[in-house]
């Protein structure tokens, strides 16, 4: 069995839900992505945690301009894959309690975005990886544009202009490192064999930095991403964040550093910069949020800088913390915004100043959003630390001060979202939160499986970190060496 039927299935099961009424969609896309995760965990049982590829495909696709069906997974992509097929079965489930029009268009968009994720993090063809670049994008945008809020035709065109321009220049990117190639291909591993000038290297990383720091986002890239999080419909703002986002980080490892190690030495310093501000921006703009959705659109933002920093500062700590905290980001963050989602369909606003009292009504509920506001804040002994903290050792060895910085996103994070939760689950009730019903059925299904991970990742983390680790070192130790050989 190859990775092209993780790749496939979606596709189909797409194709299969329109068949359906609306609401057998939603149940016939709930077993489809079940099913997705049950091949995952069956790969995941016969998975060697080696730097190796495996369950590769490599097949002619346009043969005659080099572009080959190649795709397979290691360490790095099964964290990805992981997070892909175990987040798009809850997101599903989120939505249990809502009425969409067309739902079957909606599920359908939702299942073939998924096949667009999982052929972003499993590529090995340069062009593969565009198309799954782009298949991922057009999904989320009319999912956006159709089912989003009052201002969302503005607002996705914006979003929409945004991504793509950023497409455009990593697809350039990628044309002129299959140029490059001797046999003109797109093998990523040809990329990675070439000897390209530090001016073309410069070239290259602005042209893959561009596009992955407008995904991720990274300041001052960010402007789309609060208003998009914000006027999204909840599954779509789920995906957006809790998976989506994660294709840039993603490209960075993978696609951008190994591709121009010189070029990443020539600007790692101004990204590490980007990446902290980043961090203290979005932390300093989340205090002042009344919208408790787009509170957590800014503490987004603010997480996925100190993920950048990790990163860019090159470590194997650096980014195996990056690669577990993608994995933790997108729990937390899922069940951050169904929280609110909660909130908003029982009370009709997001306001936090007119809440109050709610757990005294519900407290399985106030259970339950208190767990996921600790893994977000990074409790130890939460999902949300041990990422944290490799993080903040890599961009410790990378620069003292900067660490310093970053890690003001522990401490502005607790403060803005323990306030947060104290200001609408603490004190008592009032005429908008007095008959505020508790969760139950798939709501609590949903937070039930969020929390437990939450808890899980942060007591055990070793089985994660041990998946990406060899992987990782192998990557990182490659790239130095070519510091090293370079002279730099």
């Amino acid at each position: 069995m190859t990775v092209s039927i993780l790749l496939l299935l979606p596709v189909v099961a797409a194709l299969l839900v329109l068949l359906f009424k609306n609401e057998a969609a939603k149940h016939a896309a709930l077993l489809f992505s079940l099913i997705e995760l049950g091949i995952v965990v069956y790969f995941l049982i016969g998975f060697l945690p080696d730097a190796s590829v495996q369950y590769g495909i490599d097949v002619p696709w346009i043969a005659q301009m080099g572009i080959y069906f190649k795709a397979g997974i290691d360490g790095i992509s099964m964290v990805m894959v992981l997070l892909t097929t175990v987040l798009v079965p809850l997101i599903i489930l989120t939505t249990y309690k809502h009425e969409y029009k067309n739902a079957k268009a909606f599920y359908a968009l939702i299942l073939f975005m998924q096949a667009g994720l999982l052929t972003v993090f499993t590529a090995l063809d340069g062009f593969l990886f565009y198309v799954g670049w782009e298949a991922a994008l057009i999904p989320i945008y009319f999912i956006c544009a159709l089912w989003g809020g009052e201002n969302r035709i503005r607002i996705n065109i914006k979003f929409f202009i945004y991504t793509f321009a950023g497409s455009l220049f990593m697809l350039v990117g990628i044309i002129y490192l299959y140029l490059q190639t001797p046999g003109k291909i797109y093998d990523l591993h040809s990329f990675y064999d070439l000897s390209l000038s530090l001016t073309q290297q410069n070239w290259v990383f602005w042209a893959f930095f561009i596009a992955f720091a407008i995904k991720m986002p990274l300041f001052p890239f960010h402007t789309w991403q609060p208003d998009t999080y914000t006027e999204a419909p909840s599954a779509g703002t789920m995906m957006l964040s809790g998976i989506m986002l994660k294709m840039g980080i993603y490209g960075v490892i993978r696609w951008l550093i190994p591709n121009a190690p010189a070029g990443f030495l020539q600007w790692q310093n101004l990204v590490m910069i980007l990446s902290v501000i980043g961090v203290v921006y979005a932390s300093l703009i989340a205090f002042n949020q009344k919208d408790g959705k787009r509170l957590v659109a800014y503490s987004s933002i603010a997480h996925v800088g100190l993920i950048a920093a990790g990163i860019f500062a090159w470590t194997v700590q650096g980014v195996q913390g990056a690669m577990i905290q993608m994995l933790s980001h997108g729990i937390n963050v899922v069940g951050m915004f169904f929280i609110w989602d909660i909130i908003s369909r029982r009370l009709n606003t997001r306001d936090i100043s007119q809440m109050g009292g709610i757990a005294k009504v519900a407290p399985n509920f106030s259970i339950a959003f208190l767990i996921i506001v600790l893994g977000t804040v990074a409790l130890p002994l939460t999902n949300g630390f041990v990422g944290e903290f490799l993080l903040l050792k890599g961009v410790f060895n990378y620069n003292i001060w900067f660490a310093a910085v970053a890690g003001l996103t522990i401490i502005f994070g607790a403060v803005y979202m323990l306030r947060m939760y104290k200001n609408v689950m603490q004190g008592e009730t009032n005429e908008l939160t007095a008959l505020f019903a508790d969760i139950s059925g798939s709501e609590k299904l949903v937070l039930g499986i969020i929390c437990v991970l939450i808890i899980g990742i942060g007591v055990y983390p070793q089985p994660i970190l041990h998946l990406s680790e060899a992987a990782v070192t192998n990557l990182v130790n490659t790239v130095s060496a070519k510091f090293v050989n370079a002279g730099y």
